[in-house]
């Protein structure tokens, strides 16, 4: 919802942390413009070097 890599500029480690900061205020309810209603749910999957390097994330709001 906030751009994605091209957005973000595509470095490898901050654009982790970028989709797991907005995956965060997204479950939180604190996106703003951006914000998906009802969002329970949220997943990241950020690849580095030539593919073989592979981080996925998890993120679920408790009631």
């Amino acid at each position: 919802m906030s751009g994605g890599l091209k957005g973000r500029g595509h470095p490898v480690g901050a654009t982790g942390v970028a989709q797991a900061h907005e995956i965060v205020h997204q479950l939180r309810g604190e996106a703003g413009e951006r914000q998906v209603e009802g969002a329970r749910t949220g997943s990241t999957c950020n690849f580095g070097g030539f593919g073989n390097n592979v981080v996925c994330l998890t993120f679920v709001r408790e009631s």
